[in-house]
């Protein structure tokens, strides 16, 4: 996913956005959320396109990537400030990782199949008629869970991916998602304070 250069990004970026962006014009050396989302594969999320935008250019040089921010709409570079991921290895993610935030999560992962071994529930919306409202569920009925392992420390970190047959293989990779908590049950949420975990939306391999 990476692009290689800052001539190759600009071009997918600055793409023109969906076919009902009227507005917007592809080459046009400005880059829309319209634009973004329609690369990013998302509609309207900011965060996930802030994310995207991080992880796509991120083996760039400082500079081929300022080329790349100065394109930005004024509204982009709002969201920028706001959701700009910070950078971990697993080790560091434990301690510094806020909640809600933006963060790119370096390591090996190692697929987790016993529910023992990180239990606990995530909140799920369903329709109900006409509103919206949330339910409790395992999470590892709603995710593919893996310890993401720090190669120099061996310490590690949970990372959850949408459920499906596809496996991450146990290789150094880099991880971009939120960071959430998960939700426990009313005993242990009296004494345990929250388990961080790592919702991936964007990953790729790395060459080490």
């Amino acid at each position: 996913m990476p692009y290689k250069t800052s001539r190759n990004a600009l071009l997918a970026l600055d793409n023109g956005g969906r076919f009902y962006n009227i507005f917007t014009k592809a080459n046009d050396g400005n880059i829309s959320a319209a634009e973004l989302a329609k690369v990013a594969g998302v509609l309207g999320d900011r965060q996930k396109m802030i994310l995207y935008l991080e992880m796509s250019i991120i083996n760039l040089e400082e500079k081929a990537r300022q080329e790349v921010y100065a394109r930005l709409s004024d509204q982009l570079k709002s969201s920028l400030e706001k959701y700009i991921p910070q950078h971990f290895v697993p080790s560091e993610a434990k301690e510094k990782a806020l909640t809600g935030s933006n963060a790119v999560i370096t390591g090996i992962p190692e697929f987790v199949e016993s529910k023992t071994d990180f239990a606990g529930f995530v909140m799920v919306p369903i329709s109900t008629g006409k509103s919206m409202s949330f339910i409790m569920v395992p999470i590892m009925d709603q995710y593919n869970i893996y310890k993401l392992r720090d190669k120099a420390t061996d310490e590690e970190f949970f990372i959850a991916h949408d459920r499906s047959s596809f496996k991450f293989p146990e290789k150094t990779m880099r991880f971009g998602g939120v960071i959430k908590e998960l939700q426990q049950d009313k005993e242990k949420k009296d004494n345990d304070s929250p388990q961080k975990f790592l919702e991936i939306y964007y990953y790729t391999e790395l060459s080490m």
